[in-house]
């Protein structure tokens, strides 16, 4: 079923007291840099510190008492795993987390910290998938997809609703791209809720699948998969490809060094936590300056959790 503008209205009045509303903030010298207006949406104050709180909110609520008895179950390397845990300690139920074995710990323990039970599993999607199923087998468990699901992109509209809400001439919104379900919440939003505001994603160069699936109409596999931004390493699905197709003006791919930049400029002057996979929207905006040039131009900031240990590496 299409993902109607009432939908996503009936999913932010189901999951507000649950959420934060979170800021919308402006950085004058950013904006010198980028030659643009730049409003980040920050997500990286939302609860669980992600925008993944969302969707995975939004699809829990929506299951009957029935199919919440045995818990929720689900395979994420953090953010949509701390969304899980974080709804069913909320709802009273068991949460069961399929992560694989190289997530980062800082995310590993905040999904324990919600009380979830997780399963490591090795680092590949086909693992993540067999393991997940053994687990729903043997508990009856309702799987909730980290993006795959029409609840989880329901939710993720919400966020974009909120930027335009609040900053209502926009002329493009960036979001970054793993999976897809928030870059198909963007689009939909924007589409529903602005005046032709034209969506962009951005992605790393080290997990370069959506941007071969854009081209092609079909869901493709990255070449490669090396890249510090953690959270944007899984391919689209067919739903995810379908609406970002028919609403995504394109792809923007980013280097590793563009990363790190868009990282440190963060930090230095919006003085604002923000992990890799985060940034990645304005480094697409960096790269394509003459694209957003005079541009009021909304970014997604989708999360926080950062593993800090890995400052060193990322700033040598």
């Amino acid at each position: 079923m299409p993902i109607t503008k009432e939908a996503i209205e009936k999913a932010h009045e189901r999951i507000k007291p649950f959420i934060h509303r979170t800021p919308v903030l402006t950085c004058q010298s950013i904006n010198k840099i980028a030659g643009a207006e730049l409003y980040f949406k920050c997500e990286n104050f939302q609860k669980i510190g992600a925008f993944k709180i969302r969707g995975g909110m939004n699809a829990a609520l929506s299951l009957t008492p029935d199919q919440l008895k045995n818990g929720v179950a689900t395979h994420s390397s953090g953010n949509h795993a701390q969304a899980m845990a974080f709804a069913a300690q909320t709802l009273g139920v068991k949460a069961y987390i399929v992560m694989p074995s190289t997530s980062p710990k800082v995310k590993v323990d905040a999904v324990r910290g919600y009380g979830a039970e997780i399963t490591f599993c090795e680092p590949n999607q086909a693992a993540r998938e067999e393991a997940l199923q053994k687990i729903v087998a043997e508990t009856g468990a309702a799987f909730v997809h980290p993006y795959d699901d029409h609840r989880v992109i329901t939710g993720q509209a919400t966020c974009v609703k909120e930027l335009i809400e609040e900053i209502t001439d926009l002329d493009a919104v960036v979001a970054p791209v793993g999976g897809g379900g928030l870059l198909s919440g963007t689009a939909l939003g924007a589409k529903y809720f602005g005046d032709q505001i034209t969506v962009f994603a951005g992605e790393p160069e080290g997990a370069a699948d959506a941007v071969l699936s854009f081209k092609s109409g079909v869901v493709e596999k990255a070449p490669f998969v090396k890249t510090i931004a953690d959270g944007l390493m899984t391919a689209l699905s067919t739903q995810t490809l379908s609406i970002i197709q028919e609403n995504v003006k394109d792809i923007l791919l980013v280097s590793e060094d563009g990363i790190k930049a868009a990282l440190r400029l963060v930090y230095e002057r919006m003085k604002i936590v923000v992990e890799p996979s985060c940034v990645v929207p304005l480094a697409a905006v960096l790269r394509n300056k003459k694209l957003f040039e005079g541009k009021k131009t909304g970014i997604i900031l989708t999360g926080g959790n950062v593993d800090l240990s890995k400052f060193a590496e990322w700033f040598a």
